[in-house]
């Protein structure tokens, strides 16, 4: 192996593939680091793929990358212990190319990495990055466990992930906060594929995506999901780190407890569950955000905390990231310029243009909102669901004392000044323009 390129990239993850793919498209000599046995054995998602992002990188994906199913019906669900009220919006097929789909992460990544290196990157798994090389306070490189393994290169993309110890070490970035980090975790649940398609009333090609909220979390901020495949199903559920630790309470715990629910368990019965996995988030949103560039590197994805928790998006933060830095260090490379920290800032710039920090910002208030305020998470979806089954209940009481009931119920628990006070934080953080 070469001991200098023009790019290394650590990390072969959806940023990380975006950015090796579009520097070694580029003309660049890419080296793409991976400490995994191969793209994809310890990524963990839950996982929904945005193709727009994928076809800015990958033109014509849809047609070769291992998709499980076109998502046509997204489901909403606000749930008490034994029920929820929910929301579906479904959409026919044949109106444009879908835009989500459910992946497994292990065959995408393969597929990924395998047009990252058709593209001229060496890829080199079960490498563990050590250090960052500085030199006069420029990152030159990087330093793997590798015997001689010191690499230089002109910039190096830091794709390594939500935890990123190697721009910790470096003085980078911050040590992660235990308030804007997410513990998800989740099971893979297999099925016979009539037998899902029947459950979830869809086609041959066609998925369903569920979101969840209320009392799956017991109390702390987070959410449940569930995805369909081909021939099984992603369920899983995460919560802020910092409850988890103030609680005591078990992932797994919650996850069976999510899984056992009225609403949940009939459409996993009879599965065989044969994959865990657990997975750091980043949910600190726009106020988390790292520096992304410096002298000599730059940052992008999970690493550099671009993650959309409002919209549970991810992916397309990664693939879009890892693009841009693509392209912005190719435009200086075709430049003769250096890859200095204010050459550089024009990753930071293009990525303020795109929805990605555009979306971040927007939504600024929402985690400071969610983690001081649990009461979304445990009054509310109580309240509404009694409301709705009261409603709906046939029993010779007029719906006007229904109504009645209903209101006094949320005044009892929240108080008038309370339920004016969360309204307004709500439109504050969700109508506003994000600024302070």
């Amino acid at each position: 192996m070469a001991n200098r390129f023009d790019a290394i990239v650590v990390g072969a993850g959806p940023a990380g593939n975006a950015a090796a793919l579009t520097l070694a498209r580029g003309g660049l000599d890419v080296l793409q680091v991976e400490r995994g046995e191969a793209p994809g054995t310890k990524n963990v998602q839950g996982a929904i793929l945005y193709a727009d992002a994928l076809e800015r990188v990958v033109p014509g994906c849809r047609r070769g990358a291992p998709l499980e199913r076109p998502i046509v019906e997204q489901r909403m669900w606000m749930m008490d212990e034994s029920s929820y009220v929910g929301t579906h919006f479904r959409a026919p097929r044949g109106e444009g190319p879908p835009g989500r789909y459910t992946i497994l992460r292990a065959p995408f990544d393969r597929w990924f990495s395998e047009k990252v290196r058709e593209a001229g990157a060496l890829l080199i798994c079960e490498t563990t990055v050590r250090e960052l090389l500085v030199e006069r306070d420029r990152v030159v490189g990087v330093r793997t466990e590798r015997a001689g393994g010191d690499v230089h290169a002109d910039v190096v993309v830091l794709a390594d992930g939500v935890n990123s110890r190697l721009a910790v070490v470096a003085g980078l970035r911050p040590e992660l906060r235990a308030t804007e980090v997410a513990l998800a975790v989740k099971e893979t649940v297999f099925l016979e594929r009539g037998t899902l398609e029947a459950r979830f009333n869809i086609g041959r090609d066609e998925g369903v995506a569920t979101e969840m909220m209320g009392a799956i979390t017991r109390g702390m901020v987070g959410t449940g999901f569930l995805y369909t495949n081909k021939e099984s199903v992603s369920v899983g559920v995460g919560c802020l780190l910092a409850h988890f630790k103030a609680t005591g309470l078990r992932p797994y715990d919650l996850l069976e407890q999510l899984k056992s629910h009225p609403a949940v368990a009939p459409l996993l019965r009879g599965g065989e569950a044969r994959e865990f996995a657990a997975h750091l988030l980043p949910e600190g949103g726009y106020d988390s955000l790292p520096g992304m560039h410096g002298d000599g590197w730059v940052m992008v994805g999970d690493a550099a905390h671009l993650n959309n928790a409002v919209h549970r998006e991810g992916s397309n933060l990664a693939m879009t990231s890892g693009r841009l830095a693509g392209e912005a260090i190719l435009k200086l490379k075709a430049g003769g310029r250096p890859m200095t920290a204010r050459n550089l800032s024009a990753y930071r710039e293009a990525l303020a243009r795109s929805f990605v920090i555009k979306d971040l910002h927007r939504y600024r208030r929402v985690p400071r909102l969610l983690e001081n305020n649990r009461q979304f998470f445990t009054d509310y979806p109580e309240l509404v669901n009694h409301a709705v089954a009261k409603m709906l209940q046939v029993d010779g009481i007029d719906k006007r004392t229904k109504q009645r009931e209903a209101l006094r119920a949320f005044r009892d628990r929240r108080g008038l000044g309370g339920l004016a006070g969360d309204a307004f934080k709500l439109w504050r953080a969700l109508g506003s323009r994000g600024g302070r």
